[in-house]
C-alpha cells in the first residue's frame, strides 16, 4: 500500500481512518476537504481543483482521503490501493451531527483553516441519505473499471474497519520484521 484512496459518504470516516492508516503505513495523508475548501466555506474552482489533485497523485507514496466526484475518476486510477467505506447512512448522519457539535466554531484537523464548523444544513444531510442510492451505484461504476491489480477493500462496519486496520498493523510488523532480519543477515556477510 504505496497509494491509497479512500472514498465514502460525509460521516463515513475517511479522515479517521485515514490519519489511523497513515500513522501505520507511515504514508503522508492528504484531506480533500483540507484542500478543496478555501477560508470561509469557499469552493475552489473545478479547474484548481483538479489541478492540486494531479499534484497530490504525482506522488510516489500517499493516503488522500475524500469523495468528490467530479476528481474521483483520476485518483482511483493513480491508486493501487481503494477503501471504500460504505456505511449506513443513519451512522454518517449521527457522526457527522455529532462532529459539528464537537467542533463546533473550531476548524476541524481535516479542514482548512478558516472554515469553522457548524452545524450540518439540510441539503448535507439530504446528500448523506440518499448517498447509497444517488452517489454509491457511480462509484460502483468506477470501481467495476480498476485495473485487476487494484487492491479494493470495502468496509461497511466500525468493527471491519478496526479488523482492516488490526490486520495492516499485523502485514506492516511482519514485513518490517523480515526486512531488518534481512539486512542483518546482508550485514553479517559482509
Amino acid at each position: 500500500m504505496n497509494r491509497v484512496a479512500i472514498i465514502g459518504s460525509g460521516g463515513a470516516g475517511k479522515s479517521t481512518l485515514a490519519r489511523q492508516l497513515g500513522a501505520v503505513l507511515e504514508l503522508p495523508v492528504l484531506c480533500l476537504d483540507r484542500e478543496f475548501w478555501q477560508p470561509g466555506w469557499v469552493m475552489t474552482p473545478l479547474e484548481a481543483r483538479s489541478r492540486l489533485q494531479a499534484e497530490m497523485v504525482a506522488g510516489e507514496r500517499w493516503i488522500i482521503d475524500g469523495n468528490y466526484a467530479s476528481t474521483m475518476a483520476a485518483r482511483l486510477e493513480a491508486s493501487d490501493t481503494i477503501i471504500f467505506l460504505d456505511v449506513h447512512p443513519w451512522r454518517c448522519m449521527w457522526r457527522v451531527i455529532s462532529r459539528s457539535l464537537r467542533f463546533h466554531g473550531q476548524s476541524r484537523p481535516d479542514m482548512g483553516p478558516g472554515c469553522r464548523e457548524q452545524l450540518p444544513d439540510r441539503e448535507f444531510l439530504a446528500w448523506i441519505a440518499t448517498y447509497r442510492r444517488r452517489q454509491r451505484p457511480q462509484v460502483k461504476r468506477l470501481l467495476e473499471r480498476l485495473p485487476a491489480a487494484t487492491d479494493l477493500h470495502v468496509l461497511h462496519t466500525p468493527r471491519q474497519v478496526r479488523r482492516f486496520l488490526d490486520q495492516t498493523r499485523l502485514r506492516t510488523a511482519v514485513g518490517k520484521a523480515a526486512l531488518k532480519a534481512a539486512w542483518n543477515e546482508a550485514q553479517r556477510s559482509i
